[in-house]
């Protein structure tokens, strides 16, 4: 088991796997805002080419969950968390959040839908807290490029480095 980087290589491994765990949004998130795939190859190439950083949970020379880090800056954010459906609550998403949480020393933010009530919770669960609404409004416009709809349906968890630079 390690964590790395990926590359170029991964490309088709991080669809699928983006596209297996995503399942898991289907008839939570608002309905205007699923499709199928939910990210294709040509988005996918997008956030990648926007900065976005994969890591990899690898298991037997198989990814089995990915993460993007994406500098925006001043913050960092956590962008695109996935493990496969079939290996989920056995601890990858939370190594993966280790990880990329130690590769920075600044803020961190991380967005997800609202109604992904289990995301939110273990992003809270790891000391992200959910920011007023006002202000998720804010770094949404500021630090995403995410259509307005997307805006009202999401929210924006915090890191304590954040949360002290804002007292």
């Amino acid at each position: 088991m390690e964590i790395r980087e990926c590359t170029e290589a991964d490309f088709e491994m991080i669809l699928e796997i983006v596209n297996d765990a995503a399942q898991a949004y289907r008839g939570v998130i608002p309905g205007d805002r699923w499709h199928e795939p939910y990210m294709d190859r040509d988005e996918l190439r997008a956030e990648i080419e926007g900065g976005v950083v994969f890591w990899g949970f690898e298991r037997d020379g198989r990814l089995e969950g990915v993460m993007g880090i994406q500098d925006r800056g001043e913050v960092n954010l956590i962008r695109h968390a996935y493990v496969r459906t079939r290996v989920r609550r056995r601890g990858i998403g939370t190594r993966l959040l280790r990880h990329l949480q130690g590769l920075t020393t600044k803020p961190v933010l991380i967005g997800t839908w609202a109604a992904a009530t289990w995301a939110v919770a273990f992003y809270e669960k790891h000391g992200y807290r959910l920011v007023p609404e006002a202000e998720k409004r804010r770094l949404l416009r500021t630090y995403w490029s995410i259509p307005e709809r997307q805006v009202e349906t999401s929210v924006v968890l915090a890191d304590a480095r954040w949360r002290e630079g804002r007292r």
